[in-house]
Parts: structure tokens; sequence; C-alpha cells
């Protein structure tokens, strides 16, 4: 079992992994997973900012931006949640089943980002034992994720041909629908 599935509070963990579907179709649960995934995407960021800026001491801001955007997106944290197992213990209510739940990025990486946060809270709101759990799945990244994140934004690229080829003029841009 990965150390970030391992918690002094098991409740903790159970709430991560409960969707808000779970929750209404068994009244009697204590609680779904939004709040968690809240505090997880706000830890995740921090924590990809932080392991970007050490492992890359001379790497200009805007490109450790797009990296950063390239470990924090919905598939790359949907892919986290399957090499953690999370999709055979998502709690889902049947209508989450049959619309393909357990399969769904979205759900994947929400309920990534709630096990982030509920990890937090359980290990008394301190960053010192999660940052390095988090490196080690940043590290699991293919660098070519981050090449062909960059090259995502049509208007950011022309923007750096311009750049490139020494034109100080910056493009105009004119939205026509």
């Amino acid at each position: 079992m990965h150390p970030l599935l391992i918690f002094n509070n098991e409740n903790l963990l159970l709430q991560a992994l409960t969707h808000r579907s779970y929750v209404n179709e068994n009244p009697d649960t204590t609680g779904h997973n939004e709040r968690l995934e809240f505090l997880g995407d706000a830890i995740l960021t921090f924590a990809s900012g932080q392991y970007l800026y050490y492992l890359y001491p001379a790497m200009q801001e805007d490109e450790m931006t797009r990296r950063r955007s390239a470990l924090v997106d919905e598939s790359q944290l949907a892919k986290f949640a399957l090499e953690l197992g999370l999709d055979q213990r998502l709690r889902l209510g049947q209508g989450a089943i049959k619309d393909g739940g357990y399969e769904n990025p979205n759900l994947l990486s929400s309920t990534f980002e709630a096990v982030v946060g509920a990890y937090y809270l359980d290990r008394d709101r301190t960053l010192d034992q999660l940052l390095p759990l988090l490196e080690d799945l940043f590290d699991s990244v293919p660098e070519d994720i981050f090449f062909a994140r960059s090259t995502i934004d049509p208007k950011n690229q022309l923007q750096e041909i311009f750049q490139a080829r020494g034109i100080i003029t910056p493009p105009k841009y004119v939205t026509k629908k």
C-alpha cells in the first residue's frame, strides 16, 4: 500500500474516497470529499511549485508555470489516482457508477486531491511528511509530458516564436466570435 494511503484517522481517508453521489444515496454517511478536494488542490499547487523550484534552479518562471500546470492537470492527477488504486476504493452512488465513475478522470483527479487534503489534515497540518510522497509521484511523470504541455497553448507558442526572432512588439489578438 502506498504511504499516502496510510492514515492515523481512517475516517478522513474514508471521507476522501466518498463522492457526493454516495452520500445522497446513503444519508447515514457522515460526509463527502468536496471540502478535502478543495484543500488538496491548494496543497498540490504549492507542492508542485516547490518541487519545480528546487528541481530546476535555472528554469524561468513561465516554463515552471507550464510544468506545474502539467503536474496538476486533471489527466495527470487521474493517473496518480490510478497508481494509488483509488479507482478500486472510491465510494460512488449508483448513478455515478452507471456513468462510468470508476474510470472518470474528473472523479479520479478530484479523489486524488481529496486524499492529499485528508493526508495533510491527518498529519497535523504539516507538509513535512506529505511533500516527499508527492515528489515521488511527480518524479514518475515522464519528461515528455512537460514538452507536450508547453506546445498546447498556440497563443503563447506564437509569442515565444516572436520573441525568439527578436520581434519586440507583441502580437495583437482580435476576437471575431
